[in-house]
């Protein structure tokens, strides 16, 4: 069982009357609610998070990618990924991801994803999401239509230039490049192991399944809303003959665990709360752009996680009435639904247990920093998750390979940073 940490950045400071004054958190979210003074401390506190998890023995940090939103503030988790490779020695680095068809040419992301890995000595997860209609269509200007075809043809670019050693011509129908020839390289051979984000979409975990690439449902809204689309992918994974084997997908979770239920509903109402009330105002106008949503997705009838939050939301000023559905933002209801996993250390082993087992996941993405949560309780969620919750994962899945993890350089080979001292240099 691998046990990951995983860190949205959310903006922290949202006003008490977000939801009642603003239309959104993301595409058109007003830039006066941005305090880069503010941020400055959030961004060193999330780092602050990221490395203390690390720490604390958790198998993987995870960062991500989204634009012009309060909902996470990481428009290149590649800064993030390559300021904790620095700053970690043996946790695997999981970017999920880079959102490939944003990228012109997308050998960025082959170069940048290759300096993480040298950096970091092979400790690097490549994730490449198709990415949400807010970040790719509306903030960065995509066509919906084409926004899956110019995907799969930068992952294409991508893979190849990682893996062909001679240089060559790429003339695709979106990228034309005379001379592909990436320097650095990465250290995984003959790539690292690449995953694949992803909300509800039939298409997605299709695909994953015929590049056997791991399958990563990053659910907001927990295990009960996810059996599904993770059913949908087991499904697909016996029509083509392949095994069951439990890491070959991924799944995100929000957990908040103290020394008793009691104690967990106290400290974690408030994050739960901002983070479903706000971090989740999306606006329906840029949920769902015509020609995002493929036809076999509709016809199945799974819903984004992005779309069933936006579905829930008023637009403000309209006179059409609202498409209301039933999602929870008080803090039991959250519970109940679970969204959020909250308890005693026992209470959440069990849960997170019936979890990775009725899902038959092996990578378990854990949030445990959500909404406006401080610093303070994000190490006290994580330490005794760390300490209480971890050691009593471990065995499961024992008897299963994981093919889909990064190999790094021997611990012997792989070099140690020098620790910084201010003035150290200026000294000499």
């Amino acid at each position: 069982m691998k046990l990951m940490w995983f860190h949205l950045m959310p903006y922290t400071e949202l006003p008490d009357d977000f939801r009642e004054r603003h239309p959104s958190v993301w595409v058109d979210i007003h830039s006066s609610l941005f305090d880069p003074k503010r941020a400055h401390v959030m961004y060193n506190d999330f780092m602050d998070e990221l490395e203390y998890a690390a720490s604390c023995g958790f198998d993987a940090i995870c960062v991500n990618e989204h634009h012009s939103n309060g909902y996470g503030l990481m428009p290149s988790p590649n800064l993030i990924a390559t300021a904790l490779a620095r700053r970690t020695t043996d946790t695997a680095l999981c970017v999920l991801g880079n959102s490939l068809a944003l990228y012109n040419p997308p050998t960025r992301v082959a170069e940048e994803f290759a300096m993480i890995d040298c950096i970091s000595g092979g400790r690097l997860i490549a994730g490449f999401p198709v990415g949400t209609p807010m970040d790719t269509c509306y903030a960065y200007g995509q066509n919906p239509s084409m926004l899956r075809e110019r995907y799969l043809e930068a992952h294409d670019l991508v893979v190849r230039a990682w893996t062909e050693r001679e240089t060559f011509a790429f003339n695709g129908r979106f990228n034309q490049q005379r001379y592909v020839n990436i320097w650095p390289r990465p250290v995984q051979t003959p790539h690292p192991p690449i995953w694949i984000p992803g909300g509800g979409s039939v298409e997605t975990w299709q695909w994953c399944a015929e590049m056997d690439y791991v399958y990563c449902y990053l659910s907001y809204y927990g295990y009960k809303a996810g059996r599904a689309t993770m059913q949908g992918f087991w499904d697909e994974m016996a029509r083509l003959g392949k095994d069951r084997n439990p890491y070959r997908a991924g799944f995100l979770q929000f957990i908040g665990v103290a020394e008793t239920r009691a104690k967990a509903m106290d400290l974690y109402r408030q994050p739960a709360e901002y983070f479903y009330g706000r971090c989740l105002h999306v606006d329906p106008r840029f949920a769902t752009p015509p020609g995002y949503v493929t036809e076999a997705t509709q016809r199945a009838g799974l819903e984004s996680q992005v779309q069933k939050a936006a579905n829930a939301n008023p637009v403000l000023g309209s006179t059409t009435g609202t498409r209301m559905q039933s999602v929870a933002r008080d803090m039991e209801d959250i519970v109940d639904r679970g969204y959020v996993i909250v308890g005693s250390p026992d209470e959440v082993v069990a849960q997170l247990s019936e979890v990775a087992t009725e899902l038959n996941v092996g990578h378990l993405m854990l949030l445990l920093q959500f909404g406006n949560m401080g610093k303070e309780l994000a190490q006290y969620n994580t330490r005794l998750f760390a300490e209480a919750v971890m050691p009593r994962m471990r065995g499961l899945f024992a008897e299963w390979e994981d093919r889909w993890w990064p190999q790094p350089m021997a611990r012997e080979a792989r070099v140690t940073p020098s620790a910084f001292h201010p003035g150290a240099l200026a000294a000499e």
